[in-house]
C-alpha cells in the first residue's frame, strides 16, 4: 500500500511527536523538520504530498519559508500558528498556503483539514493534467470551461484568470475557489456559512472573519476600484452576492 507523505514542520518536538502519532495512526507516512534548512533538504530529496508549517518557526519565518517554497514547489501547505492572528492568517493565505490551523487544535480537525486539502489538490491536478485517452486535437476537451465577466476570462478547470488587459492574474488556490463559487452562482446571495462550505472550509464561529478577509483579497484582484466594489456585493447581515453578468465560452 502506498502511503501519502506529510512533512510536519515545527520547532516544538512535542507538537511534532503529537502530529506524527496522529497522522501515522491515520495511515499517513510522516517526515519531520524543525527549521528551514531541514525543510529545504527534505523537499529536495523526498516526495511530499502535503506540509504542515508552523508560522513562528524559531529563528526562521514560516511565512517567508512558504513564499520561498511556492516559487519552486506546488505541494499543499497548511499553516499552523500558536496565535489566532488575523494578519498571520491573511498573509499566510496570500503567499499560497492552502489552509490555516491555530493552536491549540483538536486532533480530528487536523486530520479533516489535511484530507480536505489533499482532495482539493488531487482534483486540481486531475483537471490540469492531460488525459492520454483524449485526441490531442480535441480543443474542447483540452481547454476546459471558461467564464467571462466584466472584461475578464476565467478557466475554472485550469485555475487561470485573464484580466482586462489580457494578462494573467495571480490568484492563490483559495482566491480561485472563492471566485469559482461566485461565477457558478451569479446573482445569488450566499451566506458566510455557505461560502465556507462551498470553498471547502470547515465549521466556523460567528467571530471568524476568514471569508471576509478572502473576499477583501479577491476584490483587490478583480474589482476596478476595490474601495468601491461593484462585482462582489456585500449583503449586510447575510453575506455576499456576485452582482455581475457571467457568460461562458
Amino acid at each position: 500500500m502506498t502511503h501519502q507523505t506529510i512533512l510536519v514542520v515545527d520547532d516544538d518536538p512535542k507538537i511534532r511527536t503529537l502530529l506524527r502519532n496522529l497522522l501515522e495512526d491515520d495511515g499517513f507516512a510522516v517526515l519531520e523538520a524543525e527549521n528551514a534548512d531541514e525543510v529545504r533538504r527534505i523537499i529536495d530529496t523526498e516526495t511530499i504530498n502535503l506540509m504542515t508549517l508552523d508560522v513562528h518557526l524559531g529563528a526562521d519565518n514560516g511565512i517567508e519559508l512558504a513564499r520561498e517554497i511556492r516559487q519552486t514547489a506546488q505541494m499543499p501547505i497548511i499553516m499552523v500558528s500558536g496565535r489566532d492572528d488575523v494578519i498571520d492568517r491573511v498573509v499566510g493565505l496570500e503567499v499560497g498556503a492552502d489552509d490555516y490551523i491555530t493552536k491549540p487544535f483538536h486532533v480530528r480537525e487536523v486530520i479533516a483539514r489535511i484530507r480536505s486539502v489533499l482532495r482539493r489538490s488531487a482534483a486540481t491536478a486531475a483537471a490540469t493534467s492531460p488525459d492520454p485517452s483524449r485526441d490531442p486535437g480535441d480543443d474542447a476537451a483540452a481547454t476546459g470551461t471558461y467564464f467571462t465577466f466584466d472584461g475578464m476570462v476565467a478557466n475554472i478547470d485550469r485555475f487561470e484568470l485573464t484580466d482586462r488587459k489580457g494578462e494573467d492574474c495571480d490568484l492563490t488556490s483559495g482566491d480561485f475557489r472563492l471566485l469559482s463559487v461566485f461565477l457558478e452562482r451569479p446573482g445569488r446571495v450566499l451566506s458566510r456559512d455557505q461560502l465556507m462550505d462551498l470553498t471547502g472550509g470547515l465549521e466556523w464561529s460567528p467571530l471568524d472573519r476568514t471569508i471576509d478577509n478572502q473576499v477583501a483579497r479577491l476584490r483587490k484582484k478583480i474589482e476596478r476600484d476595490p474601495s468601491k466594489p461593484r462585482l462582489i456585493r456585500t449583503v449586510r447581515g447575510i453575506g455576499y452576492s456576485f452582482a455581475c453578468d457571467v457568460g461562458t465560452l
